[in-house]
């Protein structure tokens, strides 16, 4: 069986998504999302299939994420490389709601000043991700 798609950023995405999202079943994250076949997510998982763009919304609500991340990551799967270009010279880059939320929290704490990063705050942010 061909895997055209298994090192995905989305195929890793959903692989750990899914572990995260125990106890349920991935018959019960396609079944959410919609999906016909019961065994999508499975085959989304090994790289058999992409993500169709039109099904985004319904998977990120299955899977309890950001649509707009997912979003990317579908784009990113062989076949959507020119769309992804397109949206992001567009659109700049694409920001989830957690990202928006620590993007407002920086404003917030900065009293909208347009803080640089500098060094010592890029240590300390990075600090909070264990990097």
């Amino acid at each position: 069986m061909k895997r055209p798609y298994s090192n995905s950023a989305l195929a890793e995405f959903i692989t750990r998504r899914v572990l995260e999202l125990r106890p349920r079943t991935q018959i019960d994250i396609a079944t959410a999302a919609g999906f016909e076949n019961p065994n999508m997510v499975s085959m989304l998982k090994s790289g058999a299939t992409k993500l169709p763009l039109d099904r985004v919304l319904a998977m990120a609500a299955a899977l309890d994420t950001d649509p707009r991340r997912l979003f990317m990551l579908a784009l990113g799967q062989h076949g959507y490389e020119t769309q992804q270009s397109t949206v992001e010279e567009i659109f700049q880059t694409v920001i989830t709601t957690n990202e928006k939320k620590w993007l407002f929290e920086i404003r917030d704490a900065s009293n909208n000043t347009d803080p640089v990063l500098t060094t010592r705050s890029r240590v300390a942010l990075r600090g909070i991700f264990n990097k």
